[in-house]
């Protein structure tokens, strides 16, 4: 069943998501070479609190952290370590924040100081197809449009998207219906309406599309060890374009800067 928000709540799922943005923004500021995923997720769990809400992730079916930190090679839900952040590293940081009773979601893939031209470029497709998604979340418009999309884009650039982890709907659940595959046909899927609220995010690697689960029953890495990355939007579906709830804006500013 897909649950459709009013207005009003729409507006209560933007504030939590203008929180995860900040958030994000906030850790930006330290991520560089030397600094360890560990220190990322205290900064992260401080500044959540700070703003009136909780950490989203941190218990959720039993994830012990505030931050899924996925370095290089791991595509989602790796935990945050001693691990030391080295130059040309990539890290995926996803966070998740519950304002008010409502959830928030997004995820940036880092640059580690300089990093390698064809790892940059893996990024920017990645960050592009996620554009290409959002286009396609209108009311009447269909999953599989978002999906097909998503596909075409990452695709384009030669690179393979991830098939086992998917988008989702949010609300006060922070996993709601409906699915949103990262690849799929045009015309498929649920029809969405005006007030449905997805998280739309890309996982598209360097090299082969296949993955591996690691011991810890939660990171989720490339079977080839080359490298993925990881973009993530909440947006509300809306009658002539997508409402988009999360903001890279204050990242952008903060490595613009350095």
């Amino acid at each position: 069943m897909l649950y459709l928000k009013t207005d009003e709540e729409v507006e209560l799922l933007r504030q939590s998501h203008l929180l995860v943005s900040r958030t994000l923004a906030e850790i930006a500021l330290y991520v560089k070479p030397g600094v360890t995923t560990l220190f990322l997720d205290k900064i992260a769990e401080s500044f959540i609190r700070d703003h009136g809400a909780v950490p989203g992730f941190k218990g959720y079916a039993g994830f012990p952290s505030t931050l899924c930190t996925s370095v290089n090679d791991a595509i989602v839900h790796g935990f945050p370590s001693d691990y030391v952040l080295k130059e040309g590293d990539i890290v995926s940081v996803d966070c998740g924040v519950v304002l008010n009773g409502w959830n928030g979601d997004s995820a940036f893939t880092f640059p580690v100081g300089e990093i390698k031209e064809d790892v940059r470029r893996l990024l920017d497709y990645t960050r592009a197809s996620l554009e290409e998604g959002v286009k396609e979340a209108v009311a009447g418009n269909r999953i599989g449009d978002i999906s097909h999309a998503v596909q075409t884009k990452a695709e384009s650039g030669g690179y393979t998207v991830v098939r086992e982890l998917v988008g989702h709907g949010i609300g006060r659940k922070l996993h709601e219906q409906p699915e949103v595959p990262n690849y799929g046909k045009k015309g498929t899927g649920p029809k969405m309406k005006k007030g449905l609220v997805i998280c739309i995010e890309p996982m598209v690697n360097l090299g082969k599309k296949e993955t591996v689960q690691m011991r810890d029953g939660w990171t989720v890495k490339t079977i080839d060890g080359k490298p993925s990355a990881h973009f993530e939007y909440a947006v509300a579906v809306d009658k002539e374009k997508a409402d988009v709830l999360t903001t890279f804006e204050f990242i952008d500013k903060v490595l613009n800067k350095m």
